[in-house]
This record gives C-alpha cells, sequence and structure tokens, in this order.
C-alpha cells in the first residue's frame, strides 16, 4: 500500500510515503532557504508529501541556527524557488510553521531578549547555538496581550507560504515547542483563558490553526502532534483526555490531516506516556492521520493494511535514501546516514548521498 496514490481531499499523492520535517540548518545567515536547500527537497520529490523542516512565522520565534524563516520576502522568495524545483519533478510539498517558545536562549532571539512561553517553566537539556550546547535560560511568561499577535503571526506564515506555492501547510504543535507549551499541563500553568483546564490550554493551538485556515482554508491545513514525547522535560497528566479533545476539536475544523508521533524508547521509559498515539487519535479524528516514529517498509505497511494511519512518514531514512519511495518499490538496500553531518553547512551529509540511478 505504500506505493499506492492517495487522495488527500483535492490533492493526489503520487504514494503514501511522505518525507517527515527535519532539522538540517542549512539557511543562510538571515533565515533565507539556498540553492542548496532547493536541490535538498528536489532529490526528494518522489515521496508523496514533503514536509518541510520547521519554519519560523517571526523573528523572535526561531530557537535553531541556521533554521529557515518565511516572514521575509527574501525568505518567500526562497522557498519559491524550493516549491518550483519540486514542482517541477512531480512533487508535493508543505511549509512547517513553527514558534519554539522556551527553546530557544538569548542568543538566538532578537536584541538578546528572554525567549517567551506560557508559563516561566525552564526546559530542561541544552540547547545547540553557534558557540555550543549551553543550557537553556528561564523563559518570560507571556502577556494576555502578546498573544493575539503571536497567533495572527502564524496566519501570516499560511499566507506567505501560499504566496511561495506551497502545496499546503502544517502547524509544528509537537516536541515541546510553544503550541505544546500552552496544551500540555507540565509547561501551562497559567490561570487565566490560556491555562487550567484542557479547553483553555487547547485554546492557543486551535486559535492559530483558525488564523492559518483564514489565510488558506481548512483543507490545505494539517497538525503535528506529539502525545508521548517528553523532549525537554515537557508533561501532561492525561494525554489521552489532553490528545482526544484537541483531534475532536480539529475535527470541528474540518483540517487536511494530523500528523501523529509515535513515542521512542526514551519516551517509554518514563512509564508515563500513551503507547500507541496514533491508534488512540485514529478512533477520533475523521480526517486523514499520518504517523511516523521508528518505521521501517514493512511496519509502514502493517500500519496501512490495519488501518492505523493513511500514510506513513520517514525521518532518518529520507537523510540518506533521497529516493527512498523507488528504493522500498525495488527492496533496494537503504544507505546508512551519516549523523555527525545531520546538522551543519554545505552538501556534505545533505546533498551527496547516492541514488540508485547514481
Amino acid at each position: 500500500m505504500l506505493q499506492q496514490p492517495y487522495q488527500l481531499r483535492s490533492q493526489t499523492l503520487r504514494n503514501r510515503i511522505v518525507m517527515a520535517p527535519m532539522t538540517r540548518t542549512r539557511a543562510d545567515d538571515d533565515r533565507v532557504p539556498t540553492d542548496l536547500m532547493r536541490e535538498y527537497y528536489e532529490q526528494r520529490a518522489s515521496a508523496g508529501l514533503i514536509v518541510t523542516e520547521c519554519t519560523a512565522v517571526r523573528e523572535d520565534s526561531a530557537g535553531i541556527i541556521h533554521a529557515p524563516g518565511i516572514y521575509s520576502e527574501a525568505q518567500v522568495e526562497g522557498w519559491r524557488k524550493v516549491t518550483q524545483a519540486v514542482h517541477a519533478a512531480g512533487g508535493k510539498i508543505y511549509l512547517q510553521l513553527w514558534h519554539c517558545g522556551r527553546i530557544s536562549h538569548p542568543d538566538q532571539q532578537p536584541g538578546g531578549e528572554l525567549p517567551v512561553a506560557p508559563s516561566a517553566i525552564t526546559a530542561k537539556g541544552q540547547l545547540y547555538t553557534a558557540n555550543g550546547r549551553i543550557d537553556f535560560p528561564t523563559p518570560r511568561a507571556l502577556e494576555l496581550s502578546e498573544i493575539p499577535p503571536l497567533i495572527e503571526a502564524f496566519g501570516r506564515g499560511a499566507s506567505n507560504a501560499r504566496s511561495a506555492g506551497f502545496d499546503g501547510v502544517e502547524l509544528h504543535g509537537a516536541f515541546g515547542y510553544l503550541p505544546e507549551q500552552f496544551l500540555k499541563d507540565g509547561t501551562n500553568i497559567r490561570t487565566d483563558a490560556y491555562g487550567g483546564s484542557v479547553e483553555n490550554r487547547a485554546r492557543f493551538m486551535l486559535e492559530v490553526v483558525e488564523s492559518m485556515i483564514g489565510s488558506w482554508d481548512a483543507e490545505h491545513v494539517g497538525v503535528k502532534l506529539s502525545p508521548s514525547a517528553t523532549f525537554y522535560g515537557q508533561s501532561d497528566s492525561d494525554a489521552l483526555g489532553t490528545y482526544s479533545y484537541v483531534a475532536n476539536a480539529l475535527n470541528g475544523l474540518d483540517i487536511g490531516y494530523i500528523h501523529v508521533m509515535e513515542p521512542n524508547p526514551d519516551d517509554l521509559k518514563t512509564g508515563m506516556v500513551l503507547e500507541h498515539p496514533t491508534q488512540d487519535l485514529r478512533q477520533v479524528f475523521r480526517g486523514t492521520v499520518i504517523t511516523n516514529g521508528g518505521y521501517d517498509k514493512e511496519k509502514g505497511e502493517a500500519a496501512l493494511q490495519s488501518g492505523t494511519a493513511d500514510l506513513v512518514s520517514y525521518a532518518a531514512k529520507f537523510i540518506a535514501n533521497p529516493d527512498l519511495p523507488p528504493r522500498f518499490a525495488e527492496d533496494a538496500p537503504l544507505n546508512e546516514g551519516d549523523y555527525a553531518t545531520y546538522y551543519g553547512s554545505g552538501p556534505k551529509g545533505y546533498t551527496d548521498y547516492p541514488t540508485l540511478d547514481s
């Protein structure tokens, strides 16, 4: 089934293999996509759908060096070159919209300001910067008056993505970034309209989705969710209840898809996460479901055959195998990825992996 076409609302995908978003830090100093990025995505256009790396919706929303943005004309033009190349190769491509929230540092913020979050709770772990790994600072809690402009930034990001020629947009509502910081009660202790009950904690994410829909339409919007992720010390006391509420609310917004992250081995070690979140949310969400997390060809086929998901996304395998769908189709051996070059600059470990043809 992986090789079968799929109808994502009005768009026909050539297969059911999705290239997952992956940070690769190849944008320039102004967060403008480069010609090297154009080549990278063009090489992988055999995917049924590409979802780009996380992309900042405004200047203060990035927490990763050389991650791209979508808030300047230069960035829009840089992405336009990417979408044109992917389309010329017969592919489909969505832009992932992102605000890092507390997963940042003054070194990455305009004017050296503190990063913002729903609550002043410090993330666990360290951030990779040009000066090496450094501890996260305690973020500044957002004032209520600051929230509407943030929500509007996602709408502008969706509008800019449409102008750049993307086929749709995905909200990065996962991995401990700002929308998920609002959603989970381990990172949100607000007492206003954006904190407390699950309805209030979900409000930010849902209003962001509404803003994106208002700038495009519902069917061209997807949302990435990670109910079981524990990155940066995130947690929720009732993940099933929280995410079932969100999935049902997204039904009401009639979005194109949800993209659900399965737990990794470290998540499972906590003993406090949903073991099979894709299956759990499949029972609630009525639209297209994409699943991600540790899949190979056989496990991906099984997820489709069982009805657990409609599409399967692959991350690291697409780094090392730009022609992953043809390799799966031919049962060809896969290249091994070089983790040391996942993040960095230049073509090494980025655009120089061999294809079957080469």
